[in-house]
Protein backbone atom coordinates (compact mmCIF):
# COMPACT_ATOMS: atom_id res chain seq x y z
CA UNK A 1 0.00 0.00 0.00
CA UNK A 2 0.86 3.88 -0.09
CA UNK A 3 0.16 4.87 3.61
CA UNK A 4 0.31 8.72 4.92
CA UNK A 5 1.51 8.96 7.96
CA UNK A 6 2.03 11.89 10.21
CA UNK A 7 4.05 12.08 13.40
CA UNK A 8 6.41 9.47 11.67
CA UNK A 9 9.66 11.17 13.20
CA UNK A 10 8.32 10.76 16.75
CA UNK A 11 8.97 8.04 19.22
CA UNK A 12 5.87 5.79 17.85
CA UNK A 13 5.97 6.51 14.43
CA UNK A 14 9.01 6.13 13.30
CA UNK A 15 8.35 2.42 15.01
CA UNK A 16 5.14 2.08 12.71
CA UNK A 17 7.08 3.46 9.84
CA UNK A 18 9.42 0.95 10.17
CA UNK A 19 6.90 -1.98 10.51
CA UNK A 20 5.30 -0.53 7.18
CA UNK A 21 7.88 -0.32 5.13
CA UNK A 22 9.82 -4.02 6.14
CA UNK A 23 6.49 -5.12 4.58
CA UNK A 24 6.75 -3.37 1.52
CA UNK A 25 4.45 -0.69 1.70
CA UNK A 26 5.42 2.91 0.81
CA UNK A 27 5.17 5.63 3.01
CA UNK A 28 4.24 9.23 2.69
CA UNK A 29 5.44 11.10 5.57
CA UNK A 30 4.88 14.68 6.58
CA UNK A 31 7.47 16.24 9.21
CA UNK A 32 7.98 19.83 10.20
CA UNK A 33 11.90 19.76 9.39
CA UNK A 34 12.75 17.55 6.43
CA UNK A 35 16.42 18.20 7.31
CA UNK A 36 15.72 16.28 10.78
CA UNK A 37 14.80 13.30 9.36
CA UNK A 38 17.60 10.76 8.16
CA UNK A 39 15.89 8.17 9.87
CA UNK A 40 12.77 8.20 7.71
CA UNK A 41 15.03 9.17 4.39
CA UNK A 42 17.31 5.95 5.24
CA UNK A 43 13.95 4.11 5.22
CA UNK A 44 13.25 5.15 1.45
CA UNK A 45 10.21 7.20 2.79
CA UNK A 46 8.94 9.83 1.19
CA UNK A 47 9.04 13.35 2.93
CA UNK A 48 7.38 16.02 3.01
CA UNK A 49 8.07 19.53 4.88
CA UNK A 50 5.08 20.94 6.15
CA UNK A 51 3.68 21.52 10.22
CA UNK A 52 -0.14 20.32 9.55
CA UNK A 53 -1.19 23.55 9.53
CA UNK A 54 -2.82 23.83 5.84
CA UNK A 55 -5.33 21.31 4.70
CA UNK A 56 -4.29 21.98 1.67
CA UNK A 57 -1.17 20.82 1.63
CA UNK A 58 -1.80 17.80 3.97
CA UNK A 59 -4.36 16.95 1.54
CA UNK A 60 -1.75 16.93 -1.74
CA UNK A 61 0.50 14.99 0.58
CA UNK A 62 -2.08 12.42 1.13
CA UNK A 63 -3.46 12.18 -2.79
CA UNK A 64 -3.35 8.51 -4.27
CA UNK A 65 -2.63 7.35 -0.66
CA UNK A 66 -4.56 3.71 0.07
CA UNK A 67 -4.39 4.42 3.90
CA UNK A 68 -3.30 6.73 6.59
CA UNK A 69 -1.73 7.15 10.04
CA UNK A 70 -2.42 10.22 12.20
CA UNK A 71 0.46 10.22 15.26
CA UNK A 72 0.99 13.54 15.67
CA UNK A 73 0.13 15.23 18.51
CA UNK A 74 2.33 17.07 21.49
CA UNK A 75 2.58 15.32 25.19
CA UNK A 76 3.62 17.24 27.86
CA UNK A 77 2.38 17.67 31.28
CA UNK A 78 2.94 20.40 33.70
CA UNK A 79 3.35 23.18 31.19
CA UNK A 80 2.54 27.05 31.86
CA UNK A 81 -0.97 28.40 30.59
CA UNK A 82 1.40 30.44 27.52
CA UNK A 83 1.93 26.58 25.71
CA UNK A 84 -1.68 25.83 26.17
CA UNK A 85 -2.91 27.27 22.36
CA UNK A 86 0.04 25.16 20.93
CA UNK A 87 -1.15 22.51 22.44
CA UNK A 88 -4.59 22.55 21.86
CA UNK A 89 -3.05 23.06 17.96
CA UNK A 90 -0.93 20.19 17.91
CA UNK A 91 -3.55 17.58 19.23
CA UNK A 92 -7.10 18.93 18.28
CA UNK A 93 -6.36 21.43 15.47
CA UNK A 94 -3.76 19.11 13.71
CA UNK A 95 -6.61 15.99 14.00
CA UNK A 96 -9.47 18.24 12.66
CA UNK A 97 -6.98 19.00 9.44
CA UNK A 98 -6.24 16.10 9.08
CA UNK A 99 -9.61 14.82 8.74
CA UNK A 100 -11.17 17.41 6.83
CA UNK A 101 -7.98 17.00 3.80
CA UNK A 102 -8.66 13.24 4.29
CA UNK A 103 -12.39 13.57 3.47
CA UNK A 104 -11.77 16.21 0.15
CA UNK A 105 -9.10 13.44 -1.24
CA UNK A 106 -11.61 10.62 -0.15
CA UNK A 107 -8.81 8.86 1.80
CA UNK A 108 -10.45 5.28 1.83
CA UNK A 109 -8.61 4.12 5.89
CA UNK A 110 -7.50 6.21 8.37
CA UNK A 111 -5.92 5.13 11.68
CA UNK A 112 -6.03 7.90 14.38
CA UNK A 113 -3.83 6.96 17.14
CA UNK A 114 -5.39 8.38 20.30
CA UNK A 115 -4.64 7.17 23.71
CA UNK A 116 -5.34 5.10 27.12
CA UNK A 117 -5.36 8.59 28.79
CA UNK A 118 -8.45 9.63 27.08
CA UNK A 119 -10.56 7.25 30.06
CA UNK A 120 -8.95 9.92 32.54
CA UNK A 121 -8.53 8.06 36.02
CA UNK A 122 -10.23 4.40 35.89
CA UNK A 123 -9.87 4.74 40.06
CA UNK A 124 -7.98 1.02 40.28
CA UNK A 125 -10.58 -0.51 37.27
CA UNK A 126 -9.33 -2.02 34.40
CA UNK A 127 -11.54 -1.07 31.67
CA UNK A 128 -12.21 -1.44 28.29
CA UNK A 129 -13.38 0.77 24.71
CA UNK A 130 -16.96 0.94 26.49
CA UNK A 131 -15.32 2.95 29.15
CA UNK A 132 -16.90 6.80 29.22
CA UNK A 133 -15.21 8.99 32.12
CA UNK A 134 -16.98 11.65 34.55
CA UNK A 135 -16.47 14.37 32.40
CA UNK A 136 -17.94 16.69 35.47
CA UNK A 137 -15.11 15.70 37.34
CA UNK A 138 -13.08 17.29 34.84
CA UNK A 139 -9.71 16.55 33.05
CA UNK A 140 -6.70 15.54 35.00
CA UNK A 141 -3.78 17.69 33.04
CA UNK A 142 -4.45 19.91 29.64
CA UNK A 143 -2.62 16.95 27.73
CA UNK A 144 -5.79 14.97 28.61
CA UNK A 145 -8.31 17.12 27.84
CA UNK A 146 -6.96 18.39 24.18
CA UNK A 147 -6.51 14.06 23.84
CA UNK A 148 -9.85 13.98 24.57
CA UNK A 149 -11.54 16.80 22.36
CA UNK A 150 -9.43 15.30 19.61
CA UNK A 151 -11.17 12.10 20.34
CA UNK A 152 -14.56 13.18 20.79
CA UNK A 153 -13.68 14.88 17.46
CA UNK A 154 -13.03 11.85 15.65
CA UNK A 155 -15.26 9.76 17.09
CA UNK A 156 -18.53 12.65 16.05
CA UNK A 157 -16.76 12.22 12.45
CA UNK A 158 -17.17 8.64 12.51
CA UNK A 159 -20.67 9.25 13.20
CA UNK A 160 -21.07 11.09 10.47
CA UNK A 161 -19.62 8.30 8.27
CA UNK A 162 -15.42 8.93 8.49
CA UNK A 163 -13.99 5.56 7.15
CA UNK A 164 -11.43 5.91 10.20
CA UNK A 165 -10.39 3.49 13.20
CA UNK A 166 -8.84 4.52 16.40
CA UNK A 167 -6.12 2.75 17.72
CA UNK A 168 -5.69 3.54 22.06
CA UNK A 169 -1.73 2.67 23.09
CA UNK A 170 -1.14 3.08 26.63
CA UNK A 171 2.37 4.16 28.51
CA UNK A 172 5.02 3.48 25.78
CA UNK A 173 8.44 2.49 26.38
CA UNK A 174 11.55 1.46 24.71
CA UNK A 175 14.91 2.67 23.23
CA UNK A 176 14.94 6.28 21.87
CA UNK A 177 12.32 6.88 24.69
CA UNK A 178 12.43 10.25 26.48
CA UNK A 179 9.24 10.02 28.48
CA UNK A 180 9.97 10.70 32.52
CA UNK A 181 8.29 6.85 33.03
CA UNK A 182 10.89 5.99 30.20
CA UNK A 183 13.73 7.48 31.77
CA UNK A 184 12.52 5.97 35.09
CA UNK A 185 12.17 2.57 33.74
CA UNK A 186 15.54 2.38 32.39
CA UNK A 187 17.27 3.68 35.27
CA UNK A 188 16.10 1.43 37.37
CA UNK A 189 17.08 -1.37 34.69
CA UNK A 190 20.77 0.36 34.76
CA UNK A 191 20.85 0.71 38.25
CA UNK A 192 21.06 4.57 38.14
CA UNK A 193 17.36 5.30 39.80
CA UNK A 194 18.60 7.20 42.73
CA UNK A 195 14.82 7.67 43.94
CA UNK A 196 11.16 6.85 43.39
CA UNK A 197 7.99 8.93 43.98
CA UNK A 198 4.13 8.64 43.32
CA UNK A 199 4.81 4.80 43.18
CA UNK A 200 1.22 4.31 43.02
CA UNK A 201 0.83 5.68 39.67
CA UNK A 202 -0.93 2.65 37.44
CA UNK A 203 0.20 2.61 34.19
CA UNK A 204 -0.52 0.03 31.17
CA UNK A 205 3.16 -0.30 30.16
CA UNK A 206 4.04 -1.37 26.52
CA UNK A 207 6.86 -1.82 24.04
CA UNK A 208 6.38 0.66 21.03
CA UNK A 209 7.49 -2.02 18.80
CA UNK A 210 4.36 -3.72 20.41
CA UNK A 211 2.35 -0.30 19.55
CA UNK A 212 3.24 -0.19 16.22
CA UNK A 213 2.11 -3.71 15.33
CA UNK A 214 -1.33 -3.37 16.91
CA UNK A 215 -1.67 0.55 14.90
CA UNK A 216 -0.50 -1.43 11.87
CA UNK A 217 -2.85 -4.54 12.94
CA UNK A 218 -5.32 -2.11 12.85
CA UNK A 219 -4.84 -0.46 9.80
CA UNK A 220 -5.08 -4.27 8.58
CA UNK A 221 -7.92 -5.13 10.07
CA UNK A 222 -9.78 -3.21 12.37
CA UNK A 223 -13.28 -2.03 11.83
CA UNK A 224 -13.91 1.07 10.48
CA UNK A 225 -15.69 3.07 13.14
CA UNK A 226 -14.53 0.81 16.04
CA UNK A 227 -11.53 1.58 18.83
CA UNK A 228 -9.25 -0.69 19.89
CA UNK A 229 -7.21 -0.19 23.14
CA UNK A 230 -3.21 -1.08 22.41
CA UNK A 231 -2.06 -1.68 25.99
CA UNK A 232 0.79 -3.74 28.05
CA UNK A 233 0.44 -4.82 31.36
CA UNK A 234 -1.39 -3.06 34.13
CA UNK A 235 0.44 -2.41 37.26
CA UNK A 236 1.73 0.36 39.32
CA UNK A 237 4.52 2.27 38.40
CA UNK A 238 6.26 1.04 41.94
CA UNK A 239 6.00 -2.11 40.61
CA UNK A 240 6.96 -1.42 36.96
CA UNK A 241 10.64 0.00 38.33
CA UNK A 242 10.89 -3.15 40.59
CA UNK A 243 10.53 -5.31 37.26
CA UNK A 244 12.63 -3.34 35.31
CA UNK A 245 15.48 -2.90 37.95
CA UNK A 246 15.27 -7.04 38.62
CA UNK A 247 15.78 -7.44 34.89
CA UNK A 248 18.72 -6.01 35.23
CA UNK A 249 19.80 -7.63 38.12
CA UNK A 250 19.12 -4.50 40.58
CA UNK A 251 17.28 -3.68 43.76
CA UNK A 252 14.71 -1.15 43.13
CA UNK A 253 15.72 2.50 44.44
CA UNK A 254 15.99 2.57 48.64
CA UNK A 255 15.10 6.19 48.65
CA UNK A 256 11.48 6.52 48.37
CA UNK A 257 10.00 10.24 48.31
CA UNK A 258 6.62 10.02 50.42
CA UNK A 259 3.99 11.63 48.28
CA UNK A 260 3.43 14.06 51.41
CA UNK A 261 6.80 15.51 51.06
CA UNK A 262 5.82 15.60 46.79
CA UNK A 263 2.52 17.89 47.70
CA UNK A 264 4.62 20.43 49.39
CA UNK A 265 6.71 20.35 46.21
CA UNK A 266 3.49 21.57 44.34
CA UNK A 267 3.66 24.70 46.30
CA UNK A 268 7.19 25.56 44.46
CA UNK A 269 6.61 28.65 41.92
CA UNK A 270 6.95 28.10 38.79
CA UNK A 271 10.51 30.45 38.22
CA UNK A 272 11.98 27.96 41.24
CA UNK A 273 10.36 24.69 39.48
CA UNK A 274 11.89 25.79 35.84
CA UNK A 275 15.27 26.09 37.59
CA UNK A 276 15.43 22.74 39.10
CA UNK A 277 14.65 21.43 35.92
CA UNK A 278 11.17 20.40 36.43
CA UNK A 279 7.91 21.51 34.55
CA UNK A 280 6.33 24.98 35.28
CA UNK A 281 2.79 23.58 37.09
CA UNK A 282 3.59 20.44 39.57
CA UNK A 283 0.17 20.57 40.42
CA UNK A 284 -0.63 19.34 37.67
CA UNK A 285 2.16 16.84 37.90
CA UNK A 286 0.65 15.99 40.67
CA UNK A 287 -3.20 15.75 39.57
CA UNK A 288 -1.77 13.16 37.42
CA UNK A 289 0.16 10.61 39.34
CA UNK A 290 -1.61 10.84 42.79
CA UNK A 291 -3.10 7.84 43.15
CA UNK A 292 -4.58 7.77 39.69
CA UNK A 293 -4.83 4.98 37.09
CA UNK A 294 -4.03 4.75 33.30
CA UNK A 295 -5.57 0.68 33.29
CA UNK A 296 -6.98 -0.87 30.31
CA UNK A 297 -7.62 -4.13 28.71
CA UNK A 298 -6.55 -5.14 25.28
CA UNK A 299 -8.64 -8.12 24.78
CA UNK A 300 -10.60 -6.44 21.81
CA UNK A 301 -7.48 -6.16 20.09
CA UNK A 302 -6.33 -9.71 20.82
CA UNK A 303 -8.99 -10.68 19.57
CA UNK A 304 -9.97 -8.80 16.67
CA UNK A 305 -6.32 -7.71 15.64
CA UNK A 306 -4.17 -10.66 16.70
CA UNK A 307 -2.63 -8.28 19.07
CA UNK A 308 -0.21 -9.49 21.16
CA UNK A 309 2.18 -7.32 23.77
CA UNK A 310 4.96 -9.20 25.70
CA UNK A 311 5.21 -8.74 29.09
CA UNK A 312 6.83 -5.91 31.35
CA UNK A 313 9.82 -8.10 32.36
CA UNK A 314 10.36 -9.17 28.56
CA UNK A 315 9.74 -5.92 27.22
CA UNK A 316 12.35 -4.03 29.58
CA UNK A 317 14.79 -6.73 28.27
CA UNK A 318 14.47 -6.11 24.48
CA UNK A 319 14.57 -2.35 24.83
CA UNK A 320 17.49 -1.81 27.13
CA UNK A 321 19.24 -4.77 26.52
CA UNK A 322 18.52 -5.54 22.33
CA UNK A 323 17.25 -9.54 23.21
Amino acid sequence: MRVFVTGGAGFIGLAVVRRLVARGDRVVAVVRDPSRSDDLQDLGVEVRGGDLSRPAAIAEAMRDADAGIHIAGMYRIGIPARDRPQMLDANVGATLRVLDAAAVVKLPRLVHVSTINVFGDTKGRIVDERYRRDLSLGFLSYYDETKFLAHRAVVERIVAGAPVIVAMPGVTYGPRDHSSIGAQLKAAHDGSLAYQALGDTGISAVHVDDVAAGIVAALDRGRVGESYVIGGENLSLRDAIATAASVGRHGPPRLVIPDAVVRIGTLAPAWLARAAGLPDDLREVWRTTHGVTYWASSAKAAAALGYAPRDLASGVRAAYEGD
